[in-house]
Protein backbone atom coordinates (compact mmCIF):
# COMPACT_ATOMS: atom_id res chain seq x y z
CA UNK A 1 0.00 0.00 0.00
CA UNK A 2 1.43 3.42 -0.91
CA UNK A 3 0.61 6.66 1.06
CA UNK A 4 -0.47 9.85 -0.85
CA UNK A 5 -0.81 13.65 0.14
CA UNK A 6 -2.55 15.51 -2.10
CA UNK A 7 -3.07 19.41 -1.96
CA UNK A 8 -5.77 20.68 -2.99
CA UNK A 9 -5.07 20.84 -6.90
CA UNK A 10 -5.00 17.47 -6.78
CA UNK A 11 -8.20 16.76 -4.93
CA UNK A 12 -9.98 18.93 -7.86
CA UNK A 13 -8.01 17.31 -10.85
CA UNK A 14 -10.30 14.27 -9.22
CA UNK A 15 -14.07 15.81 -9.69
CA UNK A 16 -13.44 17.62 -12.58
CA UNK A 17 -11.84 16.71 -15.61
CA UNK A 18 -8.36 18.28 -16.71
CA UNK A 19 -5.05 17.10 -17.04
CA UNK A 20 -3.84 14.69 -14.52
CA UNK A 21 -7.41 13.93 -13.85
CA UNK A 22 -6.58 10.17 -14.90
CA UNK A 23 -3.80 9.59 -12.74
CA UNK A 24 -5.27 11.40 -9.95
CA UNK A 25 -8.23 9.10 -10.26
CA UNK A 26 -6.16 6.10 -10.71
CA UNK A 27 -4.35 6.69 -7.59
CA UNK A 28 -7.32 7.28 -5.79
CA UNK A 29 -9.17 4.46 -6.92
CA UNK A 30 -6.87 1.25 -7.26
CA UNK A 31 -7.83 -1.25 -5.49
CA UNK A 32 -6.11 -5.01 -4.40
CA UNK A 33 -7.22 -8.19 -5.00
CA UNK A 34 -8.88 -8.36 -2.67
CA UNK A 35 -11.28 -5.37 -3.11
CA UNK A 36 -9.69 -3.03 -0.87
CA UNK A 37 -8.40 0.49 -1.41
CA UNK A 38 -4.52 -0.11 -2.74
CA UNK A 39 -3.72 3.29 -1.25
CA UNK A 40 -4.27 5.75 1.19
CA UNK A 41 -5.37 9.48 0.43
CA UNK A 42 -4.72 12.64 2.92
CA UNK A 43 -5.38 15.97 2.82
CA UNK A 44 -5.57 18.82 4.52
CA UNK A 45 -8.29 20.21 6.52
CA UNK A 46 -8.44 22.96 5.06
CA UNK A 47 -9.13 20.94 1.57
CA UNK A 48 -12.88 20.95 3.15
CA UNK A 49 -12.82 24.87 2.02
CA UNK A 50 -10.14 24.89 -1.09
CA UNK A 51 -11.87 22.71 -2.70
CA UNK A 52 -15.17 23.72 -2.96
CA UNK A 53 -13.60 27.33 -3.48
CA UNK A 54 -12.41 26.11 -6.84
CA UNK A 55 -15.45 24.81 -7.56
CA UNK A 56 -17.14 27.62 -7.27
CA UNK A 57 -14.30 29.36 -9.34
CA UNK A 58 -15.48 26.72 -12.00
CA UNK A 59 -19.07 27.32 -11.85
CA UNK A 60 -18.72 31.83 -12.24
CA UNK A 61 -16.40 31.70 -14.67
CA UNK A 62 -18.75 29.00 -16.52
CA UNK A 63 -16.53 26.34 -17.02
CA UNK A 64 -19.23 24.63 -15.13
CA UNK A 65 -22.55 24.91 -14.77
CA UNK A 66 -24.15 25.45 -10.76
CA UNK A 67 -25.66 21.88 -10.94
CA UNK A 68 -22.28 20.01 -11.70
CA UNK A 69 -20.66 22.20 -8.97
CA UNK A 70 -23.13 21.07 -6.82
CA UNK A 71 -22.66 17.17 -8.10
CA UNK A 72 -19.11 17.77 -7.77
CA UNK A 73 -19.50 19.26 -4.08
CA UNK A 74 -21.66 16.11 -2.66
CA UNK A 75 -19.16 14.04 -4.42
CA UNK A 76 -16.44 15.72 -2.46
CA UNK A 77 -18.31 15.47 0.77
CA UNK A 78 -18.65 11.84 -0.05
CA UNK A 79 -15.14 10.67 -0.66
CA UNK A 80 -13.98 13.00 2.44
CA UNK A 81 -16.40 11.06 4.69
CA UNK A 82 -15.62 7.53 3.26
CA UNK A 83 -12.63 7.25 1.14
CA UNK A 84 -10.26 10.64 2.00
CA UNK A 85 -8.26 11.00 5.40
CA UNK A 86 -9.08 14.54 7.25
CA UNK A 87 -5.61 15.88 8.89
CA UNK A 88 -6.68 18.39 11.54
CA UNK A 89 -4.39 21.68 11.22
CA UNK A 90 -2.91 22.52 14.73
CA UNK A 91 -1.25 25.59 16.17
CA UNK A 92 2.23 23.67 15.21
CA UNK A 93 1.30 23.19 12.12
CA UNK A 94 -0.25 26.87 11.62
CA UNK A 95 3.46 28.10 12.91
CA UNK A 96 5.55 25.34 10.86
CA UNK A 97 3.10 27.31 7.41
CA UNK A 98 3.99 30.66 8.54
CA UNK A 99 7.81 29.45 8.66
CA UNK A 100 7.65 27.65 5.16
CA UNK A 101 6.15 31.35 3.57
CA UNK A 102 9.29 32.91 4.80
CA UNK A 103 11.63 30.39 3.34
CA UNK A 104 10.07 29.61 0.02
CA UNK A 105 7.68 31.78 -2.34
CA UNK A 106 4.61 30.15 -0.95
CA UNK A 107 0.52 31.14 -0.99
CA UNK A 108 -1.00 30.84 2.48
CA UNK A 109 -2.83 27.70 1.80
CA UNK A 110 0.07 26.07 -0.10
CA UNK A 111 2.30 26.75 2.90
CA UNK A 112 -0.46 25.20 5.00
CA UNK A 113 -1.01 22.30 3.03
CA UNK A 114 2.75 21.58 2.80
CA UNK A 115 3.52 22.11 6.73
CA UNK A 116 0.52 19.21 7.28
CA UNK A 117 2.06 16.99 4.32
CA UNK A 118 5.71 17.33 6.37
CA UNK A 119 3.46 16.72 9.78
CA UNK A 120 1.96 14.04 7.80
CA UNK A 121 5.98 12.30 6.56
CA UNK A 122 6.77 13.23 10.53
CA UNK A 123 4.26 11.02 12.14
CA UNK A 124 5.40 8.17 9.04
CA UNK A 125 8.36 7.91 9.79
CA UNK A 126 8.92 5.85 12.92
CA UNK A 127 7.32 3.21 10.64
CA UNK A 128 9.51 3.84 7.93
CA UNK A 129 6.60 5.10 5.72
CA UNK A 130 7.18 8.11 3.62
CA UNK A 131 3.25 9.74 1.60
CA UNK A 132 4.04 10.92 -1.90
CA UNK A 133 3.48 14.96 -2.10
CA UNK A 134 0.78 15.53 -4.66
CA UNK A 135 0.20 18.50 -6.18
CA UNK A 136 -0.15 20.73 -9.82
CA UNK A 137 1.79 23.34 -8.14
CA UNK A 138 5.67 23.86 -9.59
CA UNK A 139 6.23 26.25 -6.38
CA UNK A 140 4.61 23.90 -3.85
CA UNK A 141 6.48 21.32 -5.32
CA UNK A 142 9.92 22.64 -5.43
CA UNK A 143 9.29 23.76 -1.66
CA UNK A 144 8.56 20.07 -0.93
CA UNK A 145 11.52 18.53 -2.43
CA UNK A 146 13.58 21.20 -0.58
CA UNK A 147 11.66 19.43 2.37
CA UNK A 148 13.01 15.82 1.58
CA UNK A 149 9.87 14.95 0.26
CA UNK A 150 8.73 12.67 -2.03
CA UNK A 151 7.02 14.29 -5.03
CA UNK A 152 4.49 13.91 -7.66
CA UNK A 153 2.47 16.24 -10.52
CA UNK A 154 -0.59 15.14 -11.69
CA UNK A 155 0.60 16.99 -14.56
CA UNK A 156 3.51 14.54 -15.41
CA UNK A 157 1.00 11.99 -15.70
CA UNK A 158 -1.21 12.80 -18.85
Amino acid sequence: MAIFYFDASAVVKYFHREPGTTWIRFIADQTTNEGHRANQIYLAEISRVEVPAAFAILARTQQISIRVRDLMYDAFLQKLESEFQSLRLTSKIIRHAAELTQKYPLKAYDAIQLAVALELNAKLQPYTLLATFVSGDDNQLQAARAEGLVTENPFDHE
